[in-house]
């Protein structure tokens, strides 16, 4: 009995001893005495006993995440291990007291304000140097201990501004474009706004529309302009998006098509489809090769503009794009053709007659230059009678008013030669007439 009644003594006076540990040391930290509560914590840490209790880690987190942030050894070494060790601690203290209670003692809670205090000093210095990604790290840890101090009401901000702003650029300039993201969606939904902060609203606008969340592009958008009302950025829709986005050729067509998917009338998307395609077919750069469906472009152009043109017939620029784009064609085929009759004439001898093969290619390049320049008569002619009820033209505007009554003069001469002893053939020659006369009077 006596020697069981000895072992509880024992028992009692080593947890009174731990406890009372505990309490000595953390006597040190209060008084800022910092050098001392580490070496009695080191020692006591090395006790099974001691180090079984989530006190023991808390007062680790504090000692030595106080310690990295003096200014004697900021920026160094040491104070980076006596970091890394504080937040060791720290995530040992969580996993032993999920409530954190010790945590909230007013000489505990400089804990893990300190490790906050330590990765922001090393982000920014890294954020000075343009280091993103080492910045972007440490800025990483700096937002989930704001987060977490504002769970434990220790900041009362409702959101740590500078924080999300620098975590959200240091991952923008990372290329870690979804973690930029999360920090900026966190900044536009608490309408932050003010000098500095456009970027954030001018990031999600462009992010959301790549990412094919018009929902999202069309809400940040719309944010932005509240915030930023004379920014021209946030007045631009869509097609706009869709073709100053990308510089590639396929990002383009794939952005315009999406929209078209969703608003199929779209007139500026529809314009954009166009004129982007035109481009690619009929580029002036040098070198420029035709695309391997090329046909199948074509085929989406010219239904691009003649939906631009059906969505506002008043508008002159699809008219014109549309004859330019059959014109084209027809230039395209009448090299074609002149190629081809080229190489016939030196297969086939003089007075004979060429193969069936060869005649019936001849005959199909003249129907495809035949018919595109059929096509460009009603789109030239919509044009012109726009530029006539307008009367008062600009200089660009009498240009291609010009140019597209010269075309319709060249194609009805064309067609007068192809109908010469047919009853249209006069038709044809008073549609000459009526072009070339219209041509030589635009000033």
């Amino acid at each position: 009995m006596k020697k069981i009644s000895l072992m509880l003594l024992m028992f009692t006076f080593v947890a009174a001893s731990n406890a009372q540990s505990y309490e000595d040391i953390k006597g040190f930290v209060m008084l800022n005495q910092y050098k001392k509560a580490k070496e009695d914590l080191d020692k006591r840490m090395t006790n099974a006993k001691f180090a079984s209790k989530a006190e023991a880690y808390i007062l680790k987190t504090t000692i030595y995440g106080v310690m990295a942030g003096d200014s004697a050894i900021a920026g160094t070494p040491q104070a980076e291990q006596l970091t890394q060790e504080a937040e060791a601690a720290w995530v040992k203290y969580k996993e032993m007291e999920p409530s954190l209670e010790l945590a909230k003692d007013a000489t505990y809670k400089n804990g893990p304000i300190s490790i906050y205090s330590s990765y922001f000093t090393k982000g920014y210095k890294d954020y000075e140097a343009k280091k993103w990604a080492a910045s972007y790290a440490s800025f990483k840890k700096v937002a989930d201990y704001s987060d977490l101090l504002q769970q434990m009401k220790i900041l009362t901000a409702p959101l740590d501004t500078n924080v999300m702003i620098l975590a959200a650029y240091t991952a923008e300039n990372s290329d870690a474009k979804e973690d930029a993201a999360k920090y900026y969606t966190r900044l536009a939904d608490a309408k932050v706004g003010g000098t500095g902060f456009e970027g954030v609203y001018r990031f999600l606008v462009t992010y959301n529309f790549n990412k094919k969340d018009i929902p999202a592009f069309e809400k940040y958008k719309a944010l932005g302009k509240e915030l930023y009302p004379q920014s021209e950025f946030f007045t631009y829709d869509k097609t706009d998006f869709a073709v100053g986005l990308d510089d590639n050729f396929d990002s383009k067509l794939k952005s315009l098509e999406q929209v078209l998917t969703n608003d199929p009338s779209n007139f500026k998307a529809n314009l954009s489809l166009g004129q982007v395609i035109y481009d690619t077919l009929f580029s002036t750069d040098e070198g420029a090769v035709q695309p391997a469906n090329a046909a199948e472009l074509e085929t989406k152009m010219f239904t691009a503009f003649k939906k631009a043109a059906e969505a506002k017939p008043d508008t002159v620029l699809p008219h014109l794009f549309l004859g330019d784009a059959y014109m084209n064609k027809s230039i395209k085929a009448g090299e074609a053709k002149d190629k081809f009759m080229a190489e016939m004439k030196k297969r086939v001898p003089a007075g004979k007659m060429p193969s069936k093969e060869d005649a019936a290619q001849r005959d199909a390049l003249d129907k495809v230059y035949a018919d595109a320049l059929e096509g460009a008569i009603e789109p030239y002619k919509a044009a012109a009678a726009l530029y006539a009820k307008k009367g008062t033209l600009s200089g660009s505007e009498k240009q291609q008013y010009k140019k597209a009554a010269g075309y319709l003069g060249d194609i009805y001469t064309y067609k007068v030669g192809k109908t010469k002893g047919k009853p249209e053939n006069a038709k044809m020659v008073e549609e000459e007439r009526k072009w070339n006369d219209l041509y030589s009077t635009i000033r």
